[in-house]
């Protein structure tokens, strides 16, 4: 999170309030939400291993391509 600028209450918020959550394989999701920065609207994606106690974050980071990956959740 440090190195690609992500701050920790960012992360927070987006995993208790996700705008979507997309499960990858058995005990993985991704919570995602949209976020402006700068007049630009990017989508901030955090990785979760749930099948873990307690739930661990596995990697975050923020993407431009908003389309590509939100609207993909089951």
């Amino acid at each position: 999170m440090e190195r690609r600028g992500i701050g920790r209450e960012e992360v927070d918020r987006v995993i208790l309030a996700p705008e979507e959550v997309v499960f990858v394989r058995p005990g993985r999701i991704v919570c995602q939400s949209r976020v402006r920065e700068k007049g630009k609207d990017y989508l901030l994606r955090v990785f979760v291993d749930v099948n873990r106690k307690p739930a661990q974050v596995v990697t975050v980071y923020k993407t431009s391509k908003v389309s590509k990956y939100l609207g993909r959740g089951q």
